[in-house]
């Protein structure tokens, strides 16, 4: 018995002594493993992650210098007169003849600009054709109904008004009679119906002719290569210094659209035509008839005549325009000098002189032909005969 226990006793040492040298191993060779971990964690540790690598690759933004002087002189321009600026939708109402239900129908974009601080807004009147209800959008894009006040559309302009009158803030004006070809000039509009867009170019050439909706010949217009789309119509064309130099009438173009030839209605115009609309929803000035050669081609002090027209207290008098000579070429027109013995200097002058008279007024026009001075007795009429 004594044996047997001896016996495993033995064996039971024989086999801890085994199991602690199994033991033994595998904790070296958990140790070893972690240690080997340890050395890849470390090395992996070394490699860039996604993010490190992206950082190390993006390329350094460029310094700036700022924007350049004539940058910055168009950022202002349009920043300010951008607010002057909307945009007009045109639709026309129309009643079914069985149910009586009023269905409204797209007729047209365009672009007009504020004229005043009391909601007066100026357009083409092509922009308002066919239309009887007309919708204003401003710069934040509020948008307002808004009545029609009156139109000529001899002239392809219009005037609408609003009732914004925390909204509304006007163009300042300028002038056409002095521009030169070559000088910059700026088209703010609404080209297939992308609000607040600009378009830069320079005056190309003055003195144009187009032919209103009307037919009626629309004269001394703004020809301008600043691009004029589908629904600029009705929008300002500006100066470098953001004023008003004309309103955005027609292009040129086989295709319809930008070609590089735009025509404006120049401001001298405008500011005769939309007092009276806005006054009397019509023009109601005297006039003399005659149309005016463009400041630019005159180098004598005074309003020369271009062209008389038929039956007007111009042609009564015995007033003459541009004509030609046998050979062809072409004779001054009589330049006028002074009205009642004030002094006429200008295109404009002419214009703002007879602004003082009624119709049916006596004036006394004294005007230089062929060298010669001399004076006549001129009745004026309404514009609107």
């Amino acid at each position: 018995m004594k044996i047997t226990q001896l016996l495993l006793a033995g064996l039971l040492l024989i086999c801890g002594f085994l199991l602690g040298n199994t033991f033994s191993d595998k904790e070296d060779f958990a140790a070893t493993a972690a240690e080997n971990t340890t050395d890849n964690q470390d090395f992996s540790s070394s490699e860039p992650t996604n993010e490190e690598y992206n950082q190390s690759t993006k390329r350094t933004i460029g310094a700036t210098k700022g924007f350049g002087p004539h940058e910055q002189s168009v950022i202002d321009l349009f920043e300010n007169a951008a607010p002057s600026v909307v945009f007009i939708t045109t639709t026309s109402l129309s009643q079914s003849r069985w149910s009586m239900d009023i269905t409204e129908i797209p007729k047209g974009t365009g672009t007009g600009f504020m004229w005043d601080n009391e909601g007066h807004i100026v357009t083409n009147f092509h922009v308002l054709e066919g239309g009887n209800k007309f919708t204003v959008t401003l710069s934040d894009q509020t948008s307002y109904d808004a009545e029609v006040v009156g139109y000529e559309a001899s002239k392809d302009l219009a005037v609408l008004k609003i009732q914004a009158p925390d909204k509304v803030s006007a163009l300042p004006l300028g002038q056409s009679g002095n521009l030169r070809v070559g000088q910059f000039a700026y088209a703010i509009g609404n080209p297939f119906g992308f609000d607040q867009t600009l378009t830069t170019g320079v005056v190309s050439a003055l003195g144009r002719e187009i032919t209103s909706i009307m037919g009626t010949k629309i004269y001394d217009v703004i020809q301008t290569d600043a691009a004029i789309n589908p629904g600029n119509s009705g929008g300002p064309l500006l100066d470098s210094s953001g004023r008003l130099i004309g309103v955005n009438t027609a292009i040129y173009s086989p295709s319809g659209a930008y070609s590089g030839i735009g025509f404006s209605i120049p401001v001298d115009v405008v500011n005769l035509v939309v007092p009276d609309l806005i006054r009397y929803g019509e023009v109601r000035r005297p006039y003399m008839g005659i149309e005016l050669v463009n400041q630019s081609r005159v180098r004598q002090r005074g309003a020369m005549i271009s062209k008389v027209r038929k039956g007007s207290p111009a042609m009564r008098a015995g007033l003459k325009g541009l004509s030609r000579d046998s050979n062809g070429r072409v004779l001054p027109g009589d330049l006028i000098i002074a009205l009642d013995s004030q002094e006429v200097t200008s295109n404009i002058g002419l214009i703002e002189g007879l602004e003082k008279y009624k119709v049916g007024d006596e004036v006394i026009v004294s005007f230089y032909r062929g060298g010669k001075l001399y004076d006549i007795s001129l009745k004026l009429a309404s514009s609107i005969e």
